[in-house]
């Protein structure tokens, strides 16, 4: 068995190993799911050190024939798209796993979904056949739909059901698009990815743009694309606060990977559309941001943050550059550890007082010091202040938008404003208004410490080191921008 597979596999050899443990014992339950993650987190810091970041073709690839009739396989292969993720997808598991510490109602039922989200998300980002990818693209929506109709809010039968009926319809077209590929997949003899894109650029350039279509509708609806954002806000604010963790962190990302994927492969329908992808990431970050700064909720106010700043990563991807690529790819990082940060702070603060709206507290710095440092910080990370990665990626994308589009930056500088406006409001209900003494309400335990603590630190690392995640994707990235040059 490759390194591969073995990060693949073990979430899912972990689930089996919880399901022979006894129920009633949901200590046992949590010790052993979170070591499941924890070896599956350093079999991704392996696969990190053993990864070349100068080499963009892919690497430690797996291959063998599913159905060489159809040309389906069992195709796996890590490169500069997928590595930053894979290592943030188990970084994010871990954390979530951490966070689930109170969780005693049906614990077995609970981890085993979320070891089984992780073996989705992780296939998800390391297949290399569309067959397989379509797999486990699916495999993710089974686990979520129990997590957030099970152990979610008060309408969480709601949330559930929206966030299935969006992923079917999404799904549909994701299905449609392959298909539509699926001739040209069988002429280019394999089943890499990489390899279907040489065949399908023989497609006649209308199909070819009906087939992006259909990809862009199935994986914007995860983005969220505006106006395929309706199962964010209710599946995040009704979602145990480690769901929404890896809905925020991984799931969104997910789709922004697959966008990643497909657009090389159809070229001149990338091309073509183009200014309808500026068009939808514009929207979306304005959008996002004059909702988000309408929420008193900090839970809402975070999914329409999200909204917002997946926005700009759809910008970035809609450069057709490897300017935009990389920061895409660096805005996709930044994003999953802020506002993994803030869902995790704002849990911990809402276990204590029951209330999530930000204009019923003040002062809180003398009741919970250690909690305000790590909220204020990761406050700060979201308004992208210079030290942190939220600032590298933002100015990233300023920089490679601004060469492709002139005065429309401006457009993306107004949503930054808003953006930091709501921040600053919320810095501002937290820890400056005058309410009641708070001194009753515990600060941050040892273990809320050390989850919240790791995404910080991770955030204040790479925001003063970026060079070494830019460097790991810069040659994939540049080899990516190559398929789209004119012929």
């Amino acid at each position: 068995m490759g390194i591969l597979s073995l990060l693949l596999w073990t979430p899912a050899l972990g689930s089996l190993l919880l399901a022979g443990l006894p129920g009633d014992k949901p200590h046992w339950v949590r010790t052993a799911a979170q070591g499941v993650a924890a070896v599956t987190l350093l079999l991704s810091l392996w696969l990190l050190g053993h990864y070349d970041p100068h080499n963009a073709a892919l690497q430690l690839t797996e291959y063998v024939a599913v159905n060489p009739r159809s040309g389906s396989a069992y195709s796996l292969g890590v490169d500069g798209l997928s590595m930053p993720l894979l290592v943030l997808c188990t970084l994010l598991t871990s954390v979530a796993l951490l966070a689930s510490a109170s969780v005693d109602n049906q614990a077995k039922a609970y981890h085993l979904c979320l070891l089984l989200l992780e073996f989705g998300m992780l296939g998800v980002l390391l297949a290399q056949d569309w067959v397989l990818f379509y797999i486990f693209w699916e495999v993710t929506l089974f686990p979520l739909f129990f997590l957030i109709s099970r152990w979610g809010g008060k309408r969480r039968h709601t949330a559930s059901l929206s966030f299935v009926f969006y992923t079917l319809t999404g799904s549909v077209f994701l299905l449609l698009s392959f298909l539509a590929l699926s001739q040209y997949h069988l002429a280019a003899n394999g089943s890499l990815m990489t390899a279907l894109g040489h065949s399908a650029k023989a497609m006649p350039v209308q199909q070819q743009i009906w087939v992006l279509l259909g990809f862009l509708l199935g994986f914007g609806i995860k983005v969220p694309i505006f106006p395929a954002h309706g199962w964010l806000p209710s599946a995040y604010i009704q979602a145990p606060v480690a769901v929404s963790i890896l809905i925020a962190g991984v799931l969104l990302k997910m789709a922004a990977y697959g966008l990643l994927r497909v657009l090389p492969i159809l070229p001149d329908a990338a091309r073509i559309l183009q200014p309808l992808l500026v068009l939808l990431a514009l929207i979306g970050m304005l959008y996002g941001s004059l909702l988000a700064w309408r929420q008193s909720h900090l839970k809402a106010m975070t999914a329409y943050a999200s909204i917002s700043q997946m926005g700009m990563v759809l910008l970035g991807i809609s450069g057709l550059n490897q300017a935009g690529a990389d920061s895409a790819l660096l805005q996709m990082v930044a994003h999953s550890l802020t506002v993994a940060a803030l869902l995790l702070l704002g849990e911990q603060l809402y276990q204590r007082t029951h209330n999530r709206h930000s204009q019923d507290y003040g002062n809180l710095v003398q009741a919970m010091p250690r909690w305000s440092a790590l909220m204020a910080f990761s406050l700060f990370a979201a308004m992208g202040i210079p030290g942190t990665l939220g600032f590298v990626a933002e100015v990233q994308t300023l920089t490679a938008f601004y060469q492709q589009a002139g005065w429309l930056w401006l457009a993306v500088a107004l949503s930054l404003l808003i953006t930091v406006a709501y921040l600053i409001r919320t810095l501002s209900l937290l820890f400056i208004s005058t309410q009641p003494d708070r001194a009753t309400w515990a600060d941050l335990r040892p273990a809320e410490q050390l989850a919240a603590g790791v995404l910080v630190a991770t955030l204040l690392a790479l925001g003063l080191q970026p060079n070494g995640l830019l460097d790991l994707s810069a040659s994939t990235t540049a080899h990516w921008q190559q398929a789209f040059r004119e012929p």
